[in-house]
């Protein structure tokens, strides 16, 4: 398949650009050519003025389109989890399991290693969200499945073998030396879920933890005295930070100071998606508890937030429009970054020669028309 697309705005490196056609040929960026340059072997697909970025990376989906990876870890889950975040201009994400026993943690990492296999779009490992996390902080997961980690669990989170592991732990519940066996097992560690100190949080650093679950949430806060994870986590220039930008999770403003102290390519947009994403029914099952959309955030009865409503394009449109970024940035947040933060970023995350052709048509209203998986289009 040769395809030329023409007649957009394009999202390169250095901003962006009109007057450029993309060259997609194999599912991969060919060429970035003048109008005129395109060979007569491509066919050309008119993007009409619409703007074209990079498709966007979720690290945090719990759910979508009415599936939820924890009540169903199977393919077919993650399948319709996919096909509704692409329609929100998600072409890449990792299905994300919270809290639960080491037999449905097998049975996700399972699913998502048959998932790859067999070619569901979109798939690039999986998120273990817990359980090996701080009861304390514990937010929506069930204090019921909250352990530490053992050899079982050890190797459970080190199974996968094709794709990205991402883990999010609570570093002071963590033996030393226990960050840096996953992470010297191929294992992205992020801290999150966690009432540790400043100083448990430079340990799992030095360890080679690289990430912040859901920055500010469910953390120990910066205070005068303790500067908490929260303070580790603002302190550092070189971990990757998730950020809810939902408005409810995270108030704005807050976010406005962690992007005046941390650099903005270390800060990437997630979801924390939940299955009422894609679905006009707002209320689902989370072991054993209802969790229904009330004023666009999910809580269960008590008001306890559980994930998110949120789909990416509406995270990118917020990051300008609440946090008063440059869209450039809001989608390197929702792109480029999370492609560094997994190590895909030479073949994810850019407009450029190369590339896996990962791409989202979006609108003047930064909605989405259109996108493409290793260059196969799916209108939206």
């Amino acid at each position: 398949m040769r395809t030329a697309l023409v007649n957009g705005r394009v999202l390169l490196d250095d901003g962006i650009v009109e007057g450029r056609a993309v060259l997609v040929e194999d599912g991969r960026i060919a060429a970035i050519v003048a109008p005129g340059d395109i060979p007569a072997a491509f066919d050309r697909h008119d993007l009409d003025g619409q703007l074209l970025a990079p498709g966007f990376i979720d690290t945090q989906v719990n759910g979508g389109g009415g599936a939820l990876f924890n009540e169903a870890p199977s393919v077919e889950a993650i399948a319709t989890i996919g096909a509704a975040h692409r329609r929100f201009g998600t072409t890449g994400f990792l299905p994300t399991l919270i809290s639960d026993d080491v037999k449905v943690m097998a049975e996700a990492v399972d699913a998502v290693e048959r998932a790859i296999a067999s070619g569901v779009p979109g798939v690039l490992g999986i998120h273990i969200e817990g359980p090996f996390l701080n009861p304390q902080r514990r937010g929506i997961h069930d204090a019921g499945k909250i352990r530490p980690l053992d050899e079982a669990g050890f190797a459970t989170l080190t199974g996968l073998r094709s794709g990205r592991t991402l883990v999010t732990l609570a570093p002071e519940k963590t033996k030393a030396g226990t960050v840096r066996r996953l992470v010297e097992a191929g294992v992205i560690v992020s801290a999150g879920h966690t009432n540790g100190t400043y100083e448990d949080a430079l340990r799992a650093l030095g360890e080679g933890m690289t990430g912040f679950t859901h920055l500010f949430n469910a953390m120990s806060p910066l205070t005068v005295r303790e500067p908490g994870i929260v303070g580790a986590a603002l302190d550092n220039d070189t971990a990757w930070c998730g950020i809810i930008v939902d408005g409810r999770h995270v108030a704005p403003a807050t976010l406005r100071v962690a992007l005046r102290c941390r650099p903005h390519d270390r800060l990437m947009l997630v979801t924390d998606a939940m299955p009422t994403v894609g679905q006009p029914e707002k209320s689902f099952r989370l072991q054993g508890r209802t969790i229904s959309v009330r004023d666009g955030v999910c809580v269960d009865d008590s008001g306890t937030l559980a994930g998110s409503d949120l789909d990416m394009a509406t995270a990118v449109r917020n990051a300008t429009e609440m946090l008063g970024l440059p869209l450039e940035t809001a989608l390197a947040m929702a792109s480029r970054t999370p492609a560094a933060f997994l190590g895909l970023d030479r073949r994810l995350g850019r407009i450029a020669e190369g590339y896996d052709a990962d791409l989202v048509a979006l609108d003047e209203g930064m909605q989405v028309a259109e996108t493409w998986i290793a260059g196969v289009p799916l209108a939206s």
